[in-house]
């Protein structure tokens, strides 16, 4: 397992491919609202799409949600639950 560095010098072993620093990802995660609720590869897919509020999540069906790289199917009920507390649900399907 090679020794990475990432662009602000913090040095991992990581076994894949990823490029992603796991002690930037511990620095940037929320600490409240449903973002902070995700797994990181979960929260940087959503992140990708600008999908920063329930509100734009909810424009979504859940279908283009799960197709998104990074998303696992344990985060939408995290997700149902965010937005079912706020009143909101996915976008039905046409």
């Amino acid at each position: 397992m090679p020794l990475k560095t990432c662009d602000k010098g913090h040095q991992f072993y990581k076994t894949s491919d990823c490029p992603t620093c796991p002690i930037c990802e511990k620095d940037r995660k929320p600490t409240e609202g449903f973002l902070s609720k995700l797994p990181a590869p979960a929260r940087r897919a959503l992140e990708s799409m600008q999908i920063d509020t329930l509100e734009k999540l909810g424009t979504f069906t859940e279908k283009e949600i799960l197709s998104l790289h990074g998303m696992g199917k344990s985060s939408i009920p995290k997700l149902k639950d965010a937005m079912e507390k706020k009143g909101l649900t996915f976008k039905t399907p046409d």
